[in-house]
């Protein structure tokens, strides 16, 4: 009697799934939108920091801090034409606040994603500024567009002049809207540093455990003297000290 012969049949095998490579499968990543994240929050900072110190010539007078502003639209003169320096300046922060806000929307999204069933027990309280950083993420965003109509294209300024930015800056805080608007986008600044500082070192690999409380002193200064220093300008014009 013959055996019946049975065929072995190999399990089917799906193909392998190609991955993205080079800057595509970088982004893709979540490694990579949290260097892109890093990098951005980094050179954002680099501009807060100047952007606070040319602010601070407003206590020297008129002369000085419009003189600041007319430098800031020739610089790299006579190489370059005249604000061609300051758009490219513009430019490449217009890139690093779409790519910090695109890189932290995508993330948020994908660890939502990641827990879809709500946590059974309630994680430890993260920190304030932990807590606080997508909403605060917004109120910057908004404050960017309300500063650039204010003394930029000084359309929302109804005393401002072309020409004059020492007498439009004295005049946006001369209002109480316009202090209100940037004590809180200034506040909501520091908390975004410090919290952002600490989490851009880590992810660029900077932070280790011997490190960490060094980094962190160091973010909270940052914080505090930038937001310090932003907010002496509306308080120097409402007591009078500017005007």
């Amino acid at each position: 009697m013959a055996l019946a012969t049975r065929q072995d049949t190999a399990p089917s095998r799906k193909p392998p799934v190609r991955r993205p490579t080079g800057l595509r499968g970088f982004w893709g990543s979540t490694v990579g939108k949290k260097a892109v994240m890093a990098v951005s929050g980094l050179i954002m900072l680099g501009y807060l920091v100047a952007h606070m110190i040319g602010n601070l010539k407003i206590f020297f007078g008129t002369d000085e801090f419009n003189g600041y502003a007319h430098w800031l639209r020739t610089m790299g003169d006579p190489v370059l034409h005249y604000e061609w320096a300051l758009w490219i300046v513009r430019v490449l922060l217009l890139a690093a606040v779409v790519g910090h806000g695109v890189a932290a929307y995508q993330l948020s999204r994908r660890d939502i994603r990641a827990r879809p069933v709500a946590y059974a027990h309630k994680r430890k309280r993260a920190s304030y500024a932990t807590r606080t950083m997508r909403w605060g993420g917004i109120i910057l965003l908004l404050f960017i567009v309300w500063h650039l109509l204010d003394l930029t294209t000084l359309t929302v300024n109804p005393h401002a002049q072309s020409g004059h930015p020492y007498e439009n800056v004295v005049a946006t805080f001369s209002q109480w809207h316009g202090n209100v608007i940037y004590i809180v986008a200034m506040l909501a600044v520091g908390l975004h540093i410090r919290h952002g500082f600490w989490s851009a070192a880590q992810t660029l690999g900077v932070g280790n455990a011997t490190r960490e409380r060094v980094l962190k002193a160091v973010a909270n200064l940052l914080a505090l003297v930038l937001t310090v220093g932003f907010l002496s300008v509306p308080v120097a014009v409402m007591t009078g000290l500017v005007g």
